[in-house]
């Protein structure tokens, strides 16, 4: 199944790609390369969305179940999102692409506040903006903050790059001969818990209708490929025939 033609996308990246080759923190290098990728999709006239998790500085529920308050340490999890935010902005500036950070926790001495209407003039100038701080609130995963986004920004699909080439059901890393679906429904990825997003985030791009795209991040040019459907991926959306 190739995707129709797209103006606007959420990309998803999780914070641990960040990290590169090292066992925490951020990779200034590495940052580059992804920001290389960020542009080259950009370069085919792309408006793009991105949303980066923060799980190579802090996950608030890793905090939780070491005896932190959940709130206070998802707290503290938003804050590492907005660390990763603007390294990215400042890799991708390196290489002349506008950009703005929009964080859902008001901070404006180092970014701005989510403002849609604000986010979509961005885009109309060929800005890229990164929201930031998931979805402002604690007991929501940045998956959410990506859902809310892109429905909010009436993206035409989200992509979330991974260190795997799609989704599959059962651990690929554990399972040798784990299948990796082409295609799957929004239903089948919650009933079965195919753990691509947590159940909220999959709930909320099946009622707005938003594909789900599913692919590796590491594989250099992977984006422009998925995004010209060549790429190895698996795309969640209801219509699987």
């Amino acid at each position: 199944m190739t995707l129709p033609k797209m103006n606007r996308v959420l990309l998803k990246l999780s914070g641990e790609v960040l990290m590169g080759t090292n066992q925490f923190g951020i990779d200034p290098a590495f940052v580059l390369e992804l920001a290389k990728e960020v542009k080259a999709a950009k370069d085919t006239g792309l408006e793009i969305c991105l949303v980066i998790g923060g799980g190579n500085i802090f996950r608030g529920m890793a905090g939780a179940a070491q005896g932190m308050d959940r709130a206070q340490a998802d707290y503290m999890g938003m804050l590492a999102t907005v660390m990763n935010a603007l390294a990215m902005q400042s890799a991708l500036e390196q290489l002349g692409v506008e950009t703005r950070v929009q964080s859902a926790v008001q901070m404006d001495q180092v970014c701005e506040p989510v403002i849609r209407r604000r986010a979509e003039r961005h885009l109309e100038k060929g800005r890229i903006v990164i929201f930031a701080a998931g979805v402002g609130a604690p007991y929501f995963t940045t998956d959410s903050g990506a859902a809310l986004r892109a429905a909010e920004m009436k993206c035409d699909a989200l992509l979330k790059g991974t260190s795997v080439d799609g989704i599959y059901d059962s651990d690929p890393k554990k399972n040798a001969d784990a299948k990796r679906f082409e295609t799957v429904s929004y239903s089948k990825v919650l009933a079965d818990d195919l753990k691509v997003m947590d159940a909220s985030a999959v709930a909320l791009c099946r009622d707005n209708e938003i594909p789900i795209v599913v692919f590796s991040i590491r594989e250099k040019g992977n984006v422009v490929k998925v995004l010209s459907g060549e790429g190895t991926q698996t795309i969640v959306t209801d219509h699987t025939a």
